[in-house]
């Protein structure tokens, strides 16, 4: 039985040893073979070359680097469609999700379960404004979606071998991969955990990042939008209709002079806004179904370099 654990990386050559060495230390007490896939998706420190040396130290280490950044969502993507394991683990490299807590995945694994997610009890290191706002998005995700999505769960989870098969059958460019991940069903179970701060460097998701995050997060899980944007423009019309009776009402039986510039105004600029805000919902939604029908891969790959234990057993299987 062989376990994987993807790791996709944008620079995180602060932290990436150390992480390294927490990780082997949890993989080593398994009774399982075990390989680790380091993604390298872009990075503009040296983080290619941290994996590399951790490749030459280690037999269990392969490296995937990609042409370029393509993405997270894309980064672990091309992880999951390299990882041969019996079952695969996806974390970050932050070392804010303890590989520490892996036994307990491969333990609710063992029980049968296809997915094992980590799920967060607390969130240390993030100010506020953050568990705040992250809190509000994964409840709303989980109540406008088709598939209800676990709270609180970010991408550190255990998959059995045909859960990832299942995930990899979706291919589409727009991946919001929280959404994927409870889409494919088969049995889940969380396990819970406390979130640790960053071990090092600084996080790549700023505002601006975690807003369009949100946004495509949102438009790939769920039509919702477009619902709203519809019953908004009936309650208008229907409030607009009502308030033209009350006009014409008032102008044919008090004869009262209808005041008017103001109150024009202020409508024209309501109806206006409202117009604008739903073309921009239609653009959004049709600037995806424009970059899916293009079909152009995921990711592209620069270098695949195997563990050497991988690549010793396909040799072994190739000579038998």
């Amino acid at each position: 039985m062989l376990i994987t654990v993807v790791v996709p990386c944008f620079d995180e050559a602060d932290v990436l040893a150390a992480f390294h060495d927490r990780l082997a230390a949890v993989m080593d007490s398994l009774p399982f073979s075990w390989s680790v896939i380091y993604v390298n998706d872009g990075s503009r420190d040296s983080t290619l070359g941290v994996m590399l040396a951790l490749q030459a130290r280690s037999a269990n280490v392969s490296v995937l680097n990609l042409s370029r950044n393509f993405g997270k969502e894309a980064a672990m993507t091309a992880g999951l469609d390299h990882a041969a394991g019996d079952a695969v683990v996806v974390i970050d490299a932050d070392l804010q999700d303890p590989p520490e807590l892996i036994p307990d995945l491969v333990a609710a694994w063992q029980r049968g379960y296809d997915v094992a997610y980590a799920q967060r009890r607390v969130r240390e290191g993030e100010t506020w404004t953050k568990r705040t706002t992250a809190r509000l998005f994964y409840r709303l995700m989980s109540r406008s979606g088709q598939t209800p999505l676990p709270v609180d769960t970010g991408d550190f989870r255990l998959m059995s071998r045909r859960a990832v098969d299942g995930l990899l059958t979706l291919r589409e460019r727009h991946r919001f991969m929280k959404g994927l991940f409870a889409w494919i069903g088969y049995p889940q179970v969380a396990v819970q955990y406390n979130r640790s701060p960053r071990y090092a460097g600084n996080s790549k998701w700023n505002y601006w990042r975690l807003w369009n995050f949100a946004l495509e997060g949102i438009t790939s899980y769920t039509v919702l939008p477009l619902k709203i944007a519809t019953y908004l423009g009936l309650i208008i019309s229907l409030f607009s209709g009502i308030y033209g009776l009350f006009i014409i009402a008032l102008t044919l039986v008090l004869g009262r002079s209808v005041p008017g510039y103001p109150s024009l105004i202020v409508v024209i600029l309501l109806l206006g806004g409202t117009q604008l805000m739903t073309l921009g919902l239609l653009g959004e939604y049709l600037g995806r179904v424009f970059n899916e029908v293009k079909g152009r891969p995921l990711y592209l790959v620069e270098r695949f370099t195997p563990a050497r234990t991988l690549a010793a057993k396909q040799e072994s299987a190739h000579g038998s």
